[in-house]
């Protein structure tokens, strides 16, 4: 992997987790502590543990796969692969938005069902780069789904 394609993932995976805790810096405030949250949500401990490896492996997987589209010359691919990461992580940075700054919770759904298919689809073009890669990328793509099932359950019992 080149070094320069590893610094232009991890700088807009950067931005992407800068925008999403700018939008959530309320998550310990009054509204959101009075949601009535499904059993299943994970303690709050967990989410940076979780997001600081997801997003690891979202820049290391896709300047990985981005790097072999083009050793191989599909330049077009690894365009339309840089094309899917910047649509999922403007995504990912929406759904904070949409949740914690806006308290809109049925748009937060849409969203995160939307940032769900967007990881599912970024997971396939990584991995048709690069099998291992793909597979490091999974746990991205299985976490942002259950994301969009505990944003529904959250609105659901909050409506």
């Amino acid at each position: 992997m080149k070094p320069r394609t590893l610094v232009t993932t991890s700088a807009a995976v950067a931005a992407t987790a800068v925008a999403g805790s700018i939008a959530s810096q309320d998550v310990g405030g009054r509204w959101y502590r009075r949601l009535d949250k499904p059993a299943f949500q994970p303690p709050g401990a967990v989410f940076p543990v979780v997001w600081t490896a997801l997003y690891t492996d979202i820049a290391v997987t896709t300047a990985l796969a981005s790097d072999r589209l083009r050793e191989r010359g599909d330049s077009e691919r690894a365009r339309a692969l840089h094309r899917a990461l910047g649509a999922n992580l403007v995504l990912n940075a929406s759904w904070s938005w949409v949740f914690f700054r806006f308290h809109r919770l049925g748009p937060a759904v849409a969203v995160a069902g939307a940032l769900a298919a967007s990881s599912a689809d970024l997971t396939r073009r990584v991995g048709e780069a690069d099998r291992r890669a793909g597979a490091a990328l999974s746990p991205y793509a299985v976490w942002t789904a259950f994301a969009a099932v505990l944003s529904a359950a959250i609105w659901r019992r909050n409506r």
